[in-house]
């Protein structure tokens, strides 16, 4: 009796823990990147009131008999299943797909997490809702990004310019039509930087010089001012490909626009898509790109699945500003929770695995969307019954061993 009282209590002390692991995870229900965990019970020992028989020639074997003690929590173990994402369309809120975890530095204590809600600081850094600085790699001037080193703090310079680029090649394609007379022209208008980000206007004029010949010329401003180019004679096949100039490019000497360095005018060859033809019918030569740009300043951010962080600039523009670093373990469930749905490396959890999503077994990320709870309420419902009516079982086990010992102490009488 004294035993069923005691193996009752410790079935007490183990439901009220399983309940108060349910009521945790039905609490964190909304929580974004919350794991669940379940409480896992097991037998503590048992008393062994008869050892087994062997059996002999004359009679059989005999089993042990034995008492259990009770029981006790074995382990809290976490799921750390995927969560349903929620689409917020927020620029800075970014999810995990699969396996990983975000990289945070909390007061010099390296941390991880699966809440992706971020926000910018007074300083341009990325940082969590508690203040931890998210880890990553800084881009350098001209956008690229070495992930080979350590992760460190990313800074998003808010309101820094990125410096002009002059236009140094133009290319040009299309069809100029077959059937078009000696002197016909088709122009073309394109606006070009100096060295200085300024704009030029600049008029190009293709104008049919003999058959299957065209000249092209140039100008630029109001009133118009022409410059010189080299290799500007297109010359065609009776096939309508092009054949001249032979490197397929025209020039535009250092100078020859104001503040300007040289120029190439790529027309591109047979080879390429946007070739230059001479075919009938159609007429739609035109100025394809430009590599030159103004000053720009930062107007919005993207976050690429491989979390590379692209910024958009007034000019255009788009440069790489970082990327955000991914860890992964070899198990995650021995992870440590802290607060701030955080959690920490254990001697259990291997060591963090760092490195960009979408390579050695890291998930990727889906920016403007926030991973859910992966709790689920009609599961925590179920296993609250559970914990309820275990703990109310073994609490009418407490008083049924009291009634029969108060039986017992009333023989006397």
């Amino acid at each position: 009796m004294i035993r069923s009282m005691y193996a009752a209590v410790t079935g007490l002390r183990s439901h009220q823990t399983m309940m108060d692991v349910v009521g945790n995870n039905i609490a964190n229900v909304n929580t974004h990147g919350f794991k669940k965990s379940q409480a896992l019970f097991r037998e503590v020992l048992s008393q062994t009131v008869a050892g087994a028989g062997a059996p002999t020639e004359t009679i059989g074997g005999t089993n042990p008999a034995q008492v259990g003690l009770g029981t006790r929590v074995a382990a809290i173990a976490q799921n750390m299943e995927q969560g349903a994402l929620q689409r917020t369309g927020r620029s800075l809120d970014i999810a995990i797909e699969g396996d990983g975890f975000f990289i945070a530095d909390f007061a010099g204590e390296r941390m991880f997490t699966r809440a992706g809600s971020f926000f910018l600081d007074a300083d341009g850094r990325v940082v969590t809702s508690d203040g931890a600085l998210i880890q990553g790699w800084a881009a350098d001037d001209v956008g690229d990004i070495d992930s080979s080193l350590n992760p460190t703090e990313l800074r998003i310079p808010i309101g820094r310019e990125v410096e002009p680029v002059p236009t140094s090649d133009i290319e040009i394609g299309g069809n100029l039509p077959a059937e078009a007379l000696v002197g016909d022209d088709e122009i073309l208008n394109v606006v070009v930087y100096d060295q200085q980000g300024l704009p030029i206007d600049v008029e190009l004029t293709l104008t049919k010089t003999a058959a299957n010949q065209w000249t092209m010329s140039g100008a630029y401003g109001d009133p118009a001012t022409a410059f010189a180019l080299t290799d500007n004679v297109l010359t065609f096949g009776n096939d309508g490909e092009l054949t001249a100039p032979a490197d397929f490019t025209i020039n535009i000497g250092a100078g020859q626009l104001p503040n300007a360095g040289a120029i190439e005018l790529t027309v591109g060859g047979p080879d390429v898509t946007t070739k230059m033809s001479q075919y009938g019918g159609l007429a739609s030569a035109a100025v394809i790109t430009q590599d030159g740009s103004a000053t720009g300043s930062l107007q919005s951010l993207a976050i690429g699945a491989d979390g590379t962080i692209m910024g958009s600039y007034s000019n255009g523009q788009l440069r790489a500003l970082g990327q955000l670093g991914m860890a992964n373990f070899a198990n995650p469930e021995g992870l440590e929770r802290v607060t701030g749905s955080n959690w920490r490396a254990t001697a259990n959890s291997g060591l963090a695995q760092i490195g960009v999503p979408g390579s050695g077994g890291r998930g990727t990320f889906a920016a403007g969307a926030l991973e859910m709870s992966n709790v689920d309420l009609a599961e925590e419902f179920t296993s609250m019954i559970r914990a309820q009516r275990g703990f109310q079982a073994n609490s009418r086990m407490v008083t049924a061993s009291d009634e029969m010992l108060q039986e017992i102490v009333n023989m006397k009488r």
